[in-house]
């Protein structure tokens, strides 16, 4: 089952997505101009096993029926992605919008990406296609005077290839979710010395978390579903594997896990 489970989390998994935008409505959501619906893009990390990955974002447009319209991005450059782990974000785009569909989003991608990994640092090579932009296909509609946010989860882990002659490729694959489509599992893994990657997985998929420091961890962005959770101890340590079932998820809501202690 371990190996199953790493088996599916490395595959490589689609960039179109299907989006489903949330219409948000409490205090914090921002001022939406008359006739115009208000959409916030932000930037999120699955996690990878290396020092940085550093992407630099430019750009992003979007498709209306009309061709492309740029976005606005806030602080065009360089954000590395493992920054933005165990819940955390940033937001790149906040815009109004005209209401209707949109079909298509591409996020523009400048030349300064790298990766570094232990302690060296190595240009990302981008294959030529993708300089029109990573497309992610979506067809939703706007509704005027409501604010949507979507999150972009850009999953560093699957994103890198490493070639034969040891240079780095970036094949970037991407999820996207909303509150809508927001189910989480957190907790806290100990002690810090088994070294443990936390897997959520079903029948369908896996994702997976590596805890701060201080061993939480939160999985974004599931499905539905119920879930069982692999800590899996680095086997360089003393530590065993552990493994819990009947984890379930809903859209909206955190299912906190506690403490979970990996036995020796």
């Amino acid at each position: 089952m371990k190996n199953a489970v790493k088996n599916s989390f490395v595959g490589i998994f689609s960039l179109a997505s299907v989006m489903l935008f949330q219409s948000c409505s409490d205090d914090n959501d921002p001022v939406v101009a008359d006739g115009d619906a208000s959409l916030r893009i932000m930037l999120t990390d699955a996690p990878a096993a290396y020092d940085e990955v550093n992407i630099d974002v430019q750009g992003i447009e979007i498709n209306r029926g009309n061709g492309l319209e740029p976005m606005p991005v806030l602080n065009p450059g360089v954000y590395n992605l493992l920054d933005f782990r165990n819940g955390v974000d940033t937001l790149i785009a906040d815009a109004d919008l005209p209401s209707g569909t949109i079909s298509q989003i591409r996020l523009i991608l400048g030349p300064n990406n790298t990766i570094v990994v232990d302690g060296v640092q190595y240009p990302l090579e981008t294959p030529s296609a993708m300089q029109s932009g990573l497309k992610i296909n979506v067809n939703q509609t706007l509704v005027a005077d409501r604010a949507y946010t979507m999150w972009l989860d850009f999953d560093a882990g699957r994103s890198i290839l490493q070639t034969g002659n040891g240079s780095y490729k970036l094949k970037p694959v991407l999820r996207a979710y909303t509150e809508l489509t927001n189910g989480r599992i957190e907790g806290t893994v100990l002690p810090a010395a088994a070294n443990a990657t936390v897997y959520a997985f079903n029948v369908l998929d896996t994702f997976a978390a590596i805890p701060n420091s201080d061993g939480f961890f939160r999985i974004s962005g599931l499905p539905a579903d119920t879930y069982s959770l692999l800590f899996d101890a680095d086997s360089t340590t003393v530590y065993r594997d552990t493994t819990i079932t009947g984890v379930g998820v809903t859209f909206g809501n955190v299912n906190n896990v506690g403490t979970i202690t990996v036995p020796q």
